[in-house]
């Protein structure tokens, strides 16, 4: 199925004249003629998802001024609601508000999925809105048992997804594993 995130928005002129000089610019013609990128939560995506502890958030400004944060929290804490929706409970931290602020002005967002051990990362491209009045969802996201505070929910509608080339991701290993591997039995 094609995706909602415009092949152009993503791949404007300039970016195809980079791909057309160095050489990769017939293999995403066939990309773009194929669809582009998935736009639905596939089976595959959501198990991927619920085995993240953490995630890296985009946004900008009104004014286009990137801002990238890390999330974390418990496996799982990043929430597949449905075939295009993803949700998380957003908990208090240093009191910037710049996520909240920029989404306040610009929809727009890129999460950035890693396994590290399993070394495969996924894009996703979309748009999100803050829920602050919704404490019945909040709880919901808000993962049991975790010492958070958790203010307000954050939802993403995904326009598109893609695997990501594996190479160059670092194989690392969590202290758990660590653990297990280092003094099995």
């Amino acid at each position: 199925m094609a995706a909602s995130v415009e092949v152009e928005g993503l791949f404007t002129a300039a970016v195809r004249e980079a791909q057309a000089r160095r050489g990769s610019r017939r293999a995403y013609e066939r990309f773009e003629a194929r669809g582009g990128f998935r736009d639905t939560i596939t089976p595959e995506l959501a198990s991927f998802i619920a085995a993240r502890d953490s995630f890296f958030f985009a946004t900008a400004s009104a004014q286009g001024q990137p801002y990238v944060q890390h999330r974390g929290g418990p496996l799982g804490f990043l929430r597949v609601l449905d075939e295009r929706t993803l949700a998380f409970a957003d908990y208090r931290g240093n009191r910037q508000y710049v996520t909240v602020g920029n989404l306040a002005e610009n929809d727009r967002v890129f999460v950035f999925l890693v396994d590290y051990r399993n070394q495969a990362r996924i894009k996703l491209w979309g748009t999100a809105r803050v829920v602050e009045d919704d404490t019945e969802l909040v709880a919901r996201l808000t993962p049991p048992d975790y010492d958070a505070r958790a203010e307000r929910a954050i939802l993403i509608t995904v326009a598109g997804w893609d695997a990501n080339c594996p190479q160059h991701i670092p194989r690392l290993y969590d202290e758990a594993e660590v653990s297990r591997l280092a003094c099995p039995g």
